[in-house]
């Protein structure tokens, strides 16, 4: 069938809108109607070029990572199953996770389907099943999807992997968000950070993560929770998703902590920047108390490889520095439960979206998230 998408030819490029064919889907494989798909900052880092594997790599792996339609955070109905498929039919209300989960590997059965097996193909651009391709160009290009999924388009093919049920009332444009933000952004909180009731926390960087992580800290039980961003607005925004205090930089907020906690620090600190550098690694763990953890959210560019932290305070004031990638979620698990929690009102999906695009207006709300004017930007089809 032909359909469109927003392709990203080369890093450091516009996003271009154009006319795509799209095969039918093959053995474990679905078609997905999109009814939506969140921009997400993990995007952005393949135009900045901070996702891009070295060249050398992926020509070893076989892969090319360029040209690719965006997007990895969807949800919409099924109109097509492949042979084999048996856990989706025609109909079904689907979001599309950003790591598949397979369910089979020795990660899946630890409980830990945010890093399955199948998560090392991410960036390779094709079909999980055979390494191929449904998407093309009008020439004939194959063309790579974000994530296994491929949002920025109408329609996509995915495996079934790539695809959790939900209930058919959940408004789909909301549901998208799930894929990838909501669910990072809070389990960063509940899950890695674990965040207690009557704990001291902060957040660093409000954007679609940060603000996710700070509702997941309000509602894990939080006493204090510090909002960290330089653009006033988001702070204030922050205080109705649970925040009580906010800061412009890392700096003020240390000064805040320290005289909050009479010196004792943050339990919890969760680095949720637009980007992760090594010189915020230092500063971060500063403000985490005796015992306490600090959380690595936020994607580094793949060649960065230098950190700044104090190795002696690390150890002598047993400090924790863990990462943490989907919040460390079981997506089958993790996406309907939030969605339910979101469905009795406990969880803030609709105050998340600042404003809606059109599949042409791709580039425009990414340039609204650099401008610091999103908490989240969502494309209706």
């Amino acid at each position: 069938m032909q359909t469109r998408a927003a392709i990203l030819w080369e890093p450091h490029t516009d996003w271009s809108i154009e006319d795509i064919e799209l095969d039918d889907p093959k053995a474990g494989e679905i078609k997905v109607k999109l009814a939506a798909s969140g921009l997400c900052h993990s995007d952005e880092h393949l135009v900045t070029g901070d996702m891009v594997l070295d060249p050398e790599i992926a020509t070893l792996m076989g892969w090319e990572q360029f040209p690719v339609i965006g997007g990895h955070e969807g949800a919409g109905e099924v109109v097509e199953v492949g042979p084999g498929v048996t856990t989706l039919k025609e109909g079904d209300h689907v979001v599309l996770s950003f790591i598949p989960a397979c369910g089979r590997c020795p990660s899946c059965a630890m409980g830990r389907q945010h890093i399955c097996d199948l998560g090392a193909v991410l960036l390779a651009g094709k079909q999980i099943g055979d390494m191929t391709a449904r998407h093309h160009s009008k020439s004939g290009k194959d063309l790579g999807i974000m994530c296994c999924t491929g949002t920025f388009s109408p329609y996509t093919v995915v495996n079934e992997a790539s695809a959790i049920k939900i209930d058919d009332w959940i408004p789909l444009d909301k549901a998208a968000l799930v894929g990838c933000g909501v669910t990072t952004g809070w389990g960063a909180a509940v899950n890695v950070a674990d965040v207690q009731p009557g704990e001291t926390v902060v957040v660093i960087g409000i954007g679609g993560i940060g603000m996710n992580a700070v509702q997941g800290a309000a509602a894990a039980g939080a006493r204090h929770i510090f909002a960290v961003d330089p653009v006033d607005w988001k702070r204030e925004k922050a205080t109705e998703f649970g925040a009580t205090h906010g800061a412009a930089s890392i700096e003020e907020a240390a000064a805040q902590l320290a005289e909050l906690t009479w010196g004792a620090n943050a339990d919890k600190v969760i680095l949720t920047t637009g980007v992760a550098t090594g010189d915020l690694i230092g500063p971060m763990m500063g403000m985490v108390g005796k015992g306490g953890r600090g959380v690595v959210t936020a994607v580094a560019p793949v060649a960065q490889e230098d950190v700044k932290l104090s190795l002696f305070d690390l150890a002598m004031q047993r400090k924790e520095l863990v990462g943490c990638i989907f919040g460390n979620a079981n997506p089958r698990r993790d996406i309907p439960r939030l969605l339910r929690l979101y469905d009795e009102g406990k969880l803030k999906l609709d105050e998340l979206v600042t404003s809606t695009y059109t599949l042409d207006e791709v580039n425009k709300g990414y340039q609204d998230m650099r401008d610091g004017k999103n908490i989240r930007g969502v494309i209706k089809y």
